[in-house]
């Protein structure tokens, strides 16, 4: 049987590749033993969605489970618009949409295409400021599509024990630090107390 990745790992992957190792080592556990407040703040925003009160109007799917075969890859989508065949992903805050952000919109609508739903636009929602951020479909940005599939095949091949990080920045900011065998950054010792 094949394993799918979370569709959330893209942009884990990119951050750091450890990433998805220590999410998957510490997952269950509380999440406020490794999470800073703005992934807490994140999880607040989907709570509307996640518990499917978003909106009750029957084209608007909410918190959707979905798949893809041909990418190895599962999730669930913020909101998609079945009439207008618009996904949104939200988000609390956007100050910059950085690759990972467009991988993750890239794979739910590839996912949702393979499960027979005509995807035509995609966008982002920020909350905190109210704004729609439109993004080219996959076939409409060849280059970014393309740096999706090699991502994800990078991704779906990983292996922990190779790998070492390469930016100090990252790790300091990483989630994980405190819990990393091998940050390039102090380690903080406060996570989540």
């Amino acid at each position: 049987m094949e394993l799918y990745l979370k569709i959330s790992f893209l942009n884990d992957f990119i951050f750091c590749p450890l990433s998805i190792y220590y999410h998957q080592l510490y997952g269950d556990l509380s999440e406020r033993l490794y999470y800073g407040q703005s992934q807490l703040d994140g999880k607040a925003i989907h709570a509307a969605v996640d518990e499917k009160r978003y909106s009750t109007h029957k084209n608007i799917l909410q918190s959707l489970d979905i798949y893809s075969d041909e990418y190895n890859l599962c999730g669930k989508i913020d909101t998609f618009d079945t009439e207008k065949g618009l996904l949104t992903e939200r988000k609390k805050h956007i100050e910059t949409i950085y690759d990972g952000y467009i991988f993750q919109l890239y794979a739910q609508c590839l996912c949702l295409r393979e499960m027979g739903y005509q995807v035509k636009q995609l966008r982002f929602y920020s909350s905190d400021d109210n704004k729609v951020y439109p993004i080219s479909l996959p076939e409409d940005n060849s280059a970014m599509f393309e740096k999706f599939k090699a991502t994800n095949k990078a991704m779906q091949s990983f292996s922990p024990e190779n790998y070492s990080p390469q930016n100090a920045g990252k790790c300091r900011n990483c989630i994980y630090n405190d819990f990393c065998d091998r940050p390039l950054a102090p380690k903080s010792y406060n996570a989540g107390f």
